[in-house]
C-alpha cells in the first residue's frame, strides 16, 4: 500500500502486549501502522481501530518474506516480538534455551534483513526492545539477560554499519512495563526447578521467583510507555539508547557504577538472599 504518511511496522502487537500499545500511540502520531502478529485473531483492539494487521510469525522465514513482500513503503521498523525465559543456570534445558535465541536474537536479525531495503529507500528507522535486562543481572534470568544483551550489541554494531545509507538504529531498552509478559511466562513454559537442582532445598523461595509471583500488575501504564517512546523516535536526532519504564534509570546508572555495587538489590528481587541465608546456615 502507497501512502503520504510515515508508516512504521510493529512486530509481536497481540492484544494486551507492548507492541500493541506501541501500535497506538503511533497511529494518534499520525502514522499508518502495519500491526504484526504470528496470530492474526489476537490483534483484535487493533483492527477494531482500523490500524491495518498483519500475519506475520518472525520464526519463520517464509512468514517474514511474505509479510515483506505485500509492504511498498516503510518509515520505522520496530523489532518487539519475544519472549521471556526464567530458571536458573545451572537447570536451563539447552534446546529450550536455543528457542528463546532464536526468538530474541536471530528471528529479529531475519526480520530487519527482510525490511531493510525498504529502510535505506526512506532512509528510515530500525528500533529493536532490547530490555534493561540487557545490563542487569537479574539472577535466574541469564538465558533471557544474554539474548537481550545478544541484540542489544547486534544493534549497537548494525548502527555503524547502516550509518551510511542513512538508516538509523534505536536500542529501546525498556524498564517495567504494566503487559501479559508474566501471564504468558505461566501459561506457555510453567516454570519449576526440575529433580536434583541444587536450588531444591529452597524449592518454594526459587519457584515463587520463577513465577515472578507479586509482580503482576507492577510497571509504568502501557500507554504512557508507548507515547514517550514515539515522542522520542519522532525527534530531529532521536537518541541511539533509549531507556524508558520503570527502573530504566536507574538501570541506566547502574550500568555505570562500580561493578557488583547492586548486587544486594538484585538478589533480594528474587529471593536470593534468603537462599544464601540458608546455605550459610547449613540447611539445605
Amino acid at each position: 500500500m502507497s501512502t503520504q504518511k510515515r508508516t512504521v511496522l510493529i512486530t509481536g502487537c497481540s492484544d494486551g502486549g507492548l507492541g500493541a500499545a506501541l501500535a497506538r500511540a503511533f497511529k494518534d502520531a499520525g502514522f499508518f501502522v502495519y500491526a504484526t502478529a504470528r496470530n492474526p485473531a489476537k490483534m483484535q483492539s487493533l483492527a477494531a481501530l482500523d490500524i491495518e494487521t498483519l500475519q506475520l510469525d518472525v520464526q519463520s522465514q517464509e512468514s517474514v518474506n511474505s509479510c515483506a513482500a505485500r509492504i511498498k513503503q516503510l518509515d520505522v521498523l520496530v523489532n518487539n516480538a519475544g519472549g521471556q525465559f526464567v530458571m536458573p543456570l545451572s537447570d536451563v534445558d539447552i534446546e529450550a534455551a536455543k528457542k528463546i535465541y532464536d526468538l530474541n536474537v536471530w528471528s529479529q536479525i531475519r526480520v530487519i534483513q527482510a525490511f531493510l531495503p525498504l529502510l535505506i529507500a526512506s532512509k528510515g528507522m530500525i528500533v529493536n526492545n532490547t530490555s534493561i535486562a540487557s545490563v542487569a543481572a537479574v539472577p535466574f534470568q541469564s538465558i533471557y539477560n544474554s539474548s537481550k544483551a545478544a541484540i542489544a550489541s547486534v544493534s549497537e554494531t548494525l548502527r555503524l554499519e547502516v550509518e551510511p545509507f542513512g538508516v538509523k538504529v534505536i536500542d529501546l531498552r525498556t524498564g517495567v512495563v504494566k503487559s501479559n509478559l508474566i501471564n504468558n511466562l505461566k501459561e506457555t513454559q510453567h516454570p519449576k526447578l526440575p529433580d536434583g537442582s541444587i536450588y531444591e532445598f529452597a524449592k518454594d523461595t526459587v519457584e515463587k521467583a520463577l513465577r515472578q509471583d507479586g509482580f503482576e500488575g507492577q510497571g509504568l501504564d502501557q500507554a504512557v510507555w508507548a507515547k514517550a517512546i514515539v515522542g522520542d523516535l519522532m525527534k530531529k536526532n532521536p537518541p541511539a539508547l533509549i531507556w524508558r519504564g520503570e527502573s530504566a534509570w536507574l538501570s541506566r546508572i547502574a550500568s555505570i557504577l562500580p561493578h557488583g555495587l547492586l548486587d544486594g538489590t538484585l538478589k533480594k528481587l528474587v529471593g536470593l538472599d534468603i537462599v544464601e541465608k540458608a546455605i550459610k546456615e547449613g540447611r539445605h
